[in-house]
């Protein structure tokens, strides 16, 4: 029997990986993952921006980890510059996953601050893992300017990367506690008791915002709250 050449092997992995069937892309994905090959990298990383099936790319990203690091490293980086979102989205999770620090100068500004949500909750929880010490308070920085964005899940995925960030989270979150912005403020609230309970869920954690917001308030800790109140720019009137 002919031994079958790397290249046909890919071919092989590539048709398996179109299957109508999502559990067979499943065991492909995951033979490719326990008997790793140099050309199967491209094959992988390919499919992650096409897969439409949640469990199949979570599989695509694990035999991505099983594969040549250094090899794997230079197709993903690529993906993050494709105009297709899940390519993005798809090469910063497994980015995260394979959490080599030379992945950190590419997750750009940009990526960050991208318009598509899936890619910037994964950029956020991508660089919260990958950033070396002496840039954590600044990526902080940079993800508070997102605080009160978005839909509740965008938020619970950007005060968890803030968690990520530990104790260099911390003077970013207080800064943004203090804005007069309210979305802003009870974002900020949330993600501090996150910080200080981990544990906690996101919704106990905007439960507790608005109590601590509200005591403070009624104290007049807090001059931001009450203009927002007189400009009509604070919370919706109980019902």
């Amino acid at each position: 029997m002919t031994q079958a050449t790397p290249d046909a092997a890919a071919d092989r992995l590539r048709a398996a990986l179109q299957h109508a069937d999502g559990s067979e892309r499943v065991r492909s994905a995951l033979a490719a993952g326990t008997y790793p090959r140099g050309s199967y990298v491209r094959v992988l990383v390919d499919r992650c921006a096409a897969e439409p099936d949640f469990t199949v790319r979570e599989t695509l990203t694990w035999a991505l980890t099983r594969q040549d690091r250094d090899l794997t490293l230079a197709a993903l980086l690529p993906e993050l510059r494709s105009p297709v979102a899940q390519a993005r989205s798809q090469a910063l999770h497994t980015l995260s996953k394979l959490g080599d620090e030379r992945a950190w100068p590419e997750i750009t500004p940009a990526l960050l601050d991208d318009a598509d949500p899936d890619v910037a909750k994964t950029a956020w929880r991508a660089a919260s893992g990958l950033a070396p010490d002496r840039d954590r308070p600044a990526l902080a920085d940079a993800l508070a300017t997102h605080l009160g964005r978005g839909e509740p899940d965008l938020r619970r995925s950007l005060s968890r990367a803030f968690v990520a960030l530990g104790a260099d989270a911390e003077a970013a979150v207080d800064r943004a506690a203090r804005s007069t912005e309210w979305e802003v403020r009870m974002h900020a609230l949330a993600t501090a008791h996150l910080l200080e309970n981990p544990e906690d869920s996101f919704e106990t954690a905007v439960a507790e915002a608005r109590r601590t917001s509200a005591r403070r308030d009624a104290a007049g800790w807090d001059d931001g709250a009450r203009s927002d109140r007189a400009s009509g720019d604070g919370p919706p009137p109980a019902r």
